[in-house]
């Protein structure tokens, strides 16, 4: 139930929550469709076509120095000879001009539009929400703020101000009004010389109501129909949260037009249903703490498991060389038989030399034979067989 309340600040009824404020919140289908929507009331622009080639310039060619750019034909100034036309040169076009027939426009699907807009009313009833958005809502009784007879008693600024500052909006609207600033940049020669935050946004049902004619002065107060709630006003700058002040009426209509509840078809709207969550309850710590998902879980884990071991290189590690050719050991195991082998019999025949004792072997005498029989004959051989004149 939500209480609603007269001009003077009390509350006067209670009516049931429609079921709207009951839908999932989700931001990032809230940015992606404000991102495109945003899009569709942009201004085309583009530079001229003629820019940076208003001009009878010419390449000079090779052979003079200086480089093949076009340059400006003709004497007597500085423009003379001049680079134009590349994008480099002074006066020259941009690179890739900008055309008129860029996409500008942007189509968003119905149903996306729907889903956001279901989502940022959801969170215009979250106080959090609304207070992170940067809303003063301190003073404020109860959210979502519903208010009788505004549609019709309120006409006049003076008025809608007194409203505002008895539902405790007064605080909000104060600081919409001293935000106002000087927009930084060329922005403020361009129509667009004050930037200022956004206040509560009033939301009103008959289309003759004399209420959004009483707050389109106030700073930062902004005014809509309720069967034309736009995304732009009810999440600015694609964020979440915006305060909405209800009249009566437009809260009393607002299950016509997005359904009752999950599951039900809005009347105002051919065969929409309103999006529902994936979980009905989010608290996750208490679904997992519950006695049914405990009970059905496996135990926890006490052994301590053992970390993996880092990898070895095969060829440093003999463990990590066993593990992928178990035969290495046996071959390992001969050549180190055939090294000390080696190493012995050089030891008996350093021995040997040393007690004058050391015969060569038949075996080498033989070897080193053949080898010399196959080398050249030396130089001085050649020189002396030459000089004897065996060799001419």
């Amino acid at each position: 139930m939500v209480s609603v309340y007269n001009s003077e600040g009390a509350a006067v009824e209670s009516v049931p929550l429609p079921g709207v404020f009951t839908a999932p919140i989700r931001p990032d289908v809230v940015q992606f469709v404000h991102t495109n929507m945003a899009k569709n009331a942009r201004q085309v622009y583009a530079v001229s076509m003629k820019a940076g080639h208003q001009t009878s310039a010419e390449s000079w060619g090779t052979g003079r120095a200086v480089s093949r750019i076009p340059r400006v034909q003709g004497g007597g100034t500085q423009r003379s000879g001049q680079g134009a036309f590349g994008n480099m040169c002074r006066g020259g076009r941009m690179f890739a001009p900008t055309k008129v027939w860029r996409k500008w426009h942007r189509k968003i699907n119905l149903n996306q539009r729907r889903y956001a807009v279901t989502s940022a009313l959801s969170a215009s009833a979250c106080p959090p929400l609304v207070m992170a958005r940067g809303h003063k809502i301190d003073a404020v009784p109860e959210m979502p703020l519903v208010v009788s007879g505004a549609e019709s008693d309120i006409a006049k600024t003076k008025a809608a101000i007194a409203l505002l500052a008895a539902l405790g909006a007064e605080a909000d609207t104060d600081r919409c009004a001293a935000s106002k600033k000087i927009r930084a940049g060329k922005g403020k020669m361009r129509n667009r010389r004050y930037t200022q935050r956004k206040g509560p946004l009033v939301v009103y049902d008959s289309k003759d109501s004399v209420l959004a004619k009483a707050v389109r002065n106030i700073p930062g107060v902004d005014s809509c129909n309720v069967e034309r709630l736009n995304l732009l006003s009810l999440a600015p700058g694609g964020h979440v949260g915006r305060f909405v002040v209800w009249t009566s009426e437009a809260f009393a209509k607002l299950d016509a037009l997005y359904g009752a509840g999950a599951g039900e078809t809005a009347e105002l709207k051919k065969d929409y249903i309103m999006p529902r969550a994936m979980m009905e309850n989010a608290d996750l710590a208490r679904i997992i703490n519950s006695d049914e998902v405990q009970s059905v879980v496996r135990p926890v884990k006490t052994d301590v498991q053992r970390r993996k071991a880092p990898k070895k290189n095969p060829l440093k590690s003999l463990d990590a060389m066993l593990a992928l050719n178990p035969y290495h050991k046996a071959h390992r195991a001969s050549e180190m038989r055939a090294t000390a082998a080696r190493a012995e019999a050089k030891a008996k025949v350093l021995a040997a030399k040393r007690a004058g004792s050391y015969k060569v072997p038949k075996e080498v005498k033989a070897a080193r034979a053949e080898k010399n029989a196959r080398r050249p004959a030396s130089k001085a051989f050649y020189a002396a067989a030459s000089l004897d004149g065996e060799i001419a």
